[in-house]
């Protein structure tokens, strides 16, 4: 027996910059998807984001124009 799934296409939202880039941390803040940076320090750590389609375990990581950023099944694009 074949069980078929169907993947639910992820959600993709902006964030604009407004310097040359902005660290991984400090983008979760502003976006609101952690309340704090110890927050932001363990989702990191435990490897719950992705950037640029792959697990990224560094908190400031810098993100610039045209990276993007994956939490929580949503993709969020540096612009």
């Amino acid at each position: 027996m074949k069980i078929k799934v169907k993947v639910a296409p992820k959600e993709h939202k902006e964030f604009i910059l407004k310097a040359d880039f902005i660290r991984l941390d400090d983008l979760l803040k502003n976006l609101s998807l952690v309340n704090t940076g110890g927050h932001a320090k363990i989702v990191i750590q435990d490897g719950e984001v992705k950037v640029n389609g792959e697990t990224c375990t560094m908190r400031g990581k810098k993100l610039r124009s045209g990276d993007f950023v994956e939490y929580e099944h949503i993709i969020y694009d540096v612009k």
